[in-house]
């Protein structure tokens, strides 16, 4: 026994033990895990608010692309109508198709039919000699821009949870989408229109408006919808007809929100809120004249294909039209719905097929082709990424008599310009164009070349939420090196 202790015995204080000690200065403990907690807390919110602005900010490595348009085929186009040639379909057309093909997965409605060829003529165009069907006769004459990654997989064979996979690397409701991670990453480069603009041709996806949601992320990051119309917003023209009583207006409900938020401790839903208002009356400004295409000449607006007597060619030219006036303006990612197309909205052909997709075809081959002429001819398409997919495939076998069924084992996916490598394949399927074999592909191999070709390193790009630093590919994803140029 020290002296201490001895000292403490003759005085008759028993010492404390350790039970005695961890009882007494638990509040003492719990205070030292509280202000542990407060400091990470802290530093995670100055993290956040740091990256919470839309000002332009530095990628990790230099960029071959400045922006995105993604033209996202609602319903899954069919790889072996489209650009995936493959002439088993024919030799073999009208057959049971496990007698010839094997044994087969179960489909989303296992209506299992008879091998079925394409309703469409293949051959191969360009100077690359890549194959494409006659469903796409006026993107054919651009294929040697085109880079196509003919082994992409999904997950999931039903289209809400393939359309978040698509948008968000994860089949689950509430993940950020790539347009709000890319506008994260790299903020935008005019602060009078939003960072992620989504134009909606009129089908919203299933799965809805989460498909364009910023998640865990800042509300900031989340997809602004404008109507490929005028207006093509609610209230974006003012109402006042005295720009200062506008003014007025805006200002009182600026300090109103500031002093809301100061008494409430600057909460992140609330600063975004405020954020997104004084976007909303930068937008007043800007959008009206951005959205208007009076000043494209006649030549312009005839190439899009805005004089078509087909109505959902002129809906789906007018959207590429706008989508190429918004990446002018910096909008880092633009994505683009499908416009309704009577009796066959989406590519989602479970039956009649050759109305399906080519109805569906006639309307957004043309303006796709102008998009790319433009963007080329402006000198935008090296700096602006092109993307062209749906959720899923379909099968080489028909559904009933008709039809496709949901194909997740493969499909077909190309992007132009913004650093790709133009005019070449990546991967490959089986003779049937049923399965990906050659370098099979999932979204997160996608999401990471895509965000590789912004400058953005997919492992880098993270968010802290709920204990985790979080990203687009979560602990997957490889960039497709050889798509980019």
């Amino acid at each position: 026994m020290n002296d201490a202790l001895l000292n403490a015995h003759a005085a008759g204080i028993r010492p404390l033990t350790r039970r005695d000690m961890l009882r007494q200065c638990a509040c003492g403990f719990a205070a030292t895990a509280f202000a542990g907690m407060t400091t990470s807390l802290a530093r995670a919110a100055a993290a956040s608010g740091a990256a919470s602005g839309m000002t332009p900010r530095k990628p990790h490595a230099v960029a071959r692309a400045k922006n995105v348009i993604f033209l996202y085929m609602d319903g899954g186009v069919s790889q072996v109508d489209s650009f995936d040639y493959k002439p088993m379909l024919e030799k073999h057309h009208g057959k049971e198709p496990r007698s010839v093909m094997g044994p087969l997965e179960k489909t989303q409605f296992n209506n299992i039919g008879r091998v079925m060829k394409s309703h469409w003529s293949f051959a191969r165009r360009g100077q690359s000699g890549q194959w494409v069907s006659s469903l796409f006769p006026q993107i054919g004459q651009e294929i040697d821009e085109l880079c196509f990654i003919k082994s992409m997989t999904s997950k999931f064979p039903e289209h809400t949870s393939a359309n978040y996979f698509l948008h968000s690397g994860t089949g689950l409701q509430g993940r950020p989408s790539i347009g709000a991670w890319a506008s994260y990453g790299l903020g935008t480069e005019n602060q009078n229109v939003p960072g992620f603009v989504v134009l909606n041709g009129g089908l919203i996806p299933s799965g809805g408006l989460d498909n364009f949601n910023s998640g865990f992320l800042p509300a900031t990051y989340q997809a602004s919808i404008l109507e490929a119309k005028d207006p093509p917003l609610l209230n974006i023209r003012p109402m006042e007809k005295a720009a200062g009583l506008q003014r007025a207006k805006m200002d009182l409900i600026h300090e109103l929100d500031l002093e809301t938020s100061r008494l409430s401790g600057h909460p992140d839903a609330l600063e975004s809120a405020i954020a997104n208002h004084e976007l909303a009356g930068r937008m007043q400004l800007e959008v009206p004249d951005l959205m208007s295409i009076q000043g494209e000449s006649e030549a312009t607006k005839k190439l899009y294909g805005l004089d078509s007597d087909f109505e959902p060619t002129r809906i789906y030219g007018r959207q590429c039209l706008i989508a190429r006036r918004l990446v002018e303006r910096g909008v880092r990612f633009v994505e683009l719905t499908c416009p309704r197309v009577g009796g066959a909205d989406r590519w989602d052909a479970h039956s009649g097929l050759l109305q399906n997709h080519g109805q569906n075809a006639r309307a957004v081959d043309q303006p796709i082709r102008a998009l790319l002429v433009d963007l080329r001819a402006r000198g935008l398409l090296d700096e602006t990424l092109v993307v062209f997919s749906g959720e899923f495939g379909r099968t080489p076998f028909a559904q009933g008599g008709d039809g496709r069924d949901h194909n997740q084992f493969a499909f077909t996916a190309w992007m132009a310009g913004g650093g790709c490598r133009a005019g070449t394949s990546i991967g490959g399927t089986d003779e049937w164009g049923y399965k990906a074999i050659d370098r099979p592909f999932e979204m997160h191999d996608l999401h990471a070349t895509l965000l590789h070709l912004l400058g953005l390193d997919h492992t880098r790009l993270t968010y802290r939420f709920g204990g985790r630093d979080l990203r687009l590919t979560d602990v997957f994803g490889d960039v497709i090196t050889e798509a980019v140029g």
